[in-house]
């Protein structure tokens, strides 16, 4: 039995989901986000919650369960709080800009990146040294962040590059004479 997927998934106030065969579309005031879950899962509403259940015994039916709830329960979330990713950039001279839409970074490159934000996220920076990554879809908001992660991750020696808020750098010592 899976524990995650037995948990039905309250839906918050202002927030309206609608089943329509294998489809939960949930409506929200950050927006409306879908999902479409597999034929080994059956979705049901009940007392103004989600209910996600097995429709076998098989393996693939009991793997998809507790997937399918999360999902559902990321939906709601999305469309009420939604997602947040904070990275932050060390390193001498390295700094972020936010243009529009486009994304301006210094990483000590002989040229300036621009990375151009997709549609359904918002990228800010409060600081130059910060950047915030925000939107109603968690898989985006966590791809976008590690795209702009990939221009230059953290290196060991002195820990200069783009790296998530808390993340730890396992740090190398350097060459001895």
């Amino acid at each position: 039995m899976s524990r995650i997927g037995k948990k039905p998934v309250p839906l918050a106030k202002g927030v309206t989901a609608t089943l329509s065969g294998q489809t939960v579309e949930v409506k929200g005031p950050k927006g409306t986000r879908s999902f479409t879950a597999s034929d080994d899962i059956t979705l049901t509403m009940e007392e103004g919650a989600i209910k996600v259940a097995p429709r076998g015994t098989s393996k693939r039916a009991r793997e998809q369960w507790g997937m399918a709830r999360s999902m559902v329960d990321n939906l709601v979330t999305g469309v009420t709080t939604g997602f947040k990713k904070e990275l932050e950039i060390q390193g001498v001279g390295f700094r972020a800009a936010v243009a529009g839409n486009v994304l301006k970074l210094s990483l000590g490159y002989s040229h300036e990146v621009n990375f151009d934000v997709p549609a359904g996220v918002t990228v800010t920076a409060p600081k130059q040294t910060e950047i915030v990554v925000e939107g109603i879809d968690q898989q985006l908001v966590g791809q976008v962040a590690a795209n702009i992660r990939d221009w230059k991750r953290p290196e060991p020696y002195k820990g200069k590059g783009i790296r998530y808020k808390g993340e730890f750098v396992f740090r190398k010592e350097g060459k001895k004479k």
